[in-house]
């Protein structure tokens, strides 16, 4: 195995949206429209999510103050984007399907919505990236967001800059091998070697 990627039997435009989506850290001063961020927030809705529940809640900030007050809470947030899209758990409503509010299933329906957002917005011609480096306290005061939801992390919206500044380099070129072990169980039926 050579360690690249299978290649496609026909181009795919949805891996190929995977492969060549960045996360943006530089943004130029340029409003996004309201249809675009509305079509962001359109495909979040069919982001995977457990039992269908739809325990996250958005709230969207454009207001050029309100950006740069963020910005002053959250020390991970290095882009100046446009908007921002803050994913919350609504507590509440998980309570009431039963669910703790440190469940597992919530935070993981936090990452596929941000997932599916990111991917969006690259569908768009949108810079994106995400923000967990933050003070959710400051946030939620900030935006005024009820106590029942909890802020959770940030999808930062603009149009990228064409400068980026340098990401993370890793150390070792990373392939899905490199991130896959494959099942190592008996084959026999008795458990036996």
């Amino acid at each position: 195995m050579t360690g690249a990627d299978p290649p496609p039997s026909a181009p795919n435009p949805v891996l190929a949206a995977i492969r060549s989506r960045r996360m943006v850290r530089a943004m130029v001063d340029r409003p996004i429209e309201r249809a675009e961020l509305e079509q962001v927030l359109a495909a979040a809705r069919w982001a995977p999510n457990a039992g269908n529940r739809r325990l996250h809640r958005f709230v969207v900030a454009q207001d050029a103050l309100t950006l740069r007050v963020l910005r002053m809470v959250a020390p991970g947030m290095f882009q100046r984007p446009a908007a921002v899209v803050v994913i919350c758990i609504d507590q509440r409503r998980a309570i009431s399907f039963g669910m703790r509010p440190t469940a597992k299933g919530l935070y993981i329906d936090v990452g596929t919505v941000a997932q599916t957002m990111l991917l969006a917005a690259q569908s768009l011609s949108l810079g994106a990236g995400v923000v967990t480096s933050f003070s959710q306290a400051a946030v939620t005061q900030v935006l005024n967001i009820p106590g029942h939801l909890s802020p959770e992390m940030f999808v930062c919206l603009g149009y990228p800059a064409a400068i980026q500044p340098p990401g993370m380099r890793a150390r070792v070129r990373v392939t899905w091998q490199s991130l896959t072990d494959w099942e190592r169980f008996p084959t026999g039926g008795d458990g036996g070697s």
